[in-house]
């Protein structure tokens, strides 16, 4: 009787080692899709920030990479297809915005290009003693036992403080008031936002039908208790692509959605 007890628990964890394990929890509530992945060497090096050479959409990303899961990435400028992100891919600088020279044309950028350069980024770092993700300030160092293998950047950070002013979403006068805005800050539309908690990645969706101003999104993460969470690019800029099972676009193009410069993949492998 022991020897078949024997049996069979060694038949359970046999084919219980072969089942496939969930990367990826994907659940949707009234407009707002919630992908949490864990914190491991698996996902480390099967997720990828990656940016385009011309502009191309999420699903054309996402079919090209035969990726199970793609979101929209960092900031761009439109009228000369270049990045306003930074962006690591497998430890090289792969969109450095630098080299966008219309940041430099424009006197008020110029002046807060210190603020736009040093915006939020998440990260994925190779060390010592394995792998780490965290989102910090572009120019924040990397701990010394570490390697930075892919970044993504955008901004801003959204909890546990919102920094619209300190990363220049928003500029204001002397007197306090509020004299400019950038993507959208201020105003209700979709959201793409990635965030932290204890072992878990947390991407979080909020589609056309449930839009977020950045102070709502903040709460909404805090109900989440995350540990920190930032904005990528938003608006119509609001992609994802879960296998060929979910396709969420944006307005105004909602059929083939929007042109953009840089992504996170998650691989197949």
């Amino acid at each position: 009787m022991k020897k078949l007890f024997l049996s069979i628990l060694f038949i359970y964890f046999a084919i219980s080692s072969f089942q496939p394990v969930q990367a990826v929890k994907i659940t949707e509530t009234d407009g707002i899709y919630h992908i949490v992945l864990e914190q491991n060497k698996k996902t480390a090096k099967r997720l990828k920030c990656i940016a385009v050479d011309d502009l191309m959409t999420n699903s054309e990303v996402h079919q090209k990479s035969e990726a199970v899961l793609t979101v929209n990435g960092g900031f761009f400028d439109p009228q000369n297809k270049k990045t306003v992100s930074f962006v690591t891919t497998d430890g090289q600088t792969s969109a450095d915005p630098l080299f966008n020279e219309n940041l430099f044309a424009d006197a008020i950028l110029r002046k807060n290009l210190d603020k736009i350069l040093n915006r939020s980024e998440f990260r994925i770092l190779e060390c010592f003693s394995g792998y780490k993700f965290e989102i910090a300030q572009h120019k924040s160092p990397v701990d010394f036992e570490c390697q930075l293998m892919n970044s993504i950047q955008a901004g801003p950070l959204v909890y546990p403080k919102l920094q619209l002013e300190e990363e220049f979403f928003i500029l204001k006068d002397t007197e306090g008031n509020i004299i400019r805005e950038s993507a959208f800050v201020l105003h209700k539309c979709a959201r793409t936002i990635i965030g932290l908690k204890n072992k878990e990645i947390h991407i979080i969706i909020f589609t056309d039908k449930h839009p977020a101003t950045l102070e709502e999104v903040s709460k909404y993460c805090e109900q989440l208790e995350l540990d920190r969470a930032m904005a990528l690019d938003g608006g119509s800029s609001t992609s994802l692509n879960y296998k060929n099972e979910i396709e969420v676009v944006s307005t105004p193009d909602p059929k083939s959605g929007r042109m953009l410069k840089s992504f996170i993949i998650l691989g197949k492998k």
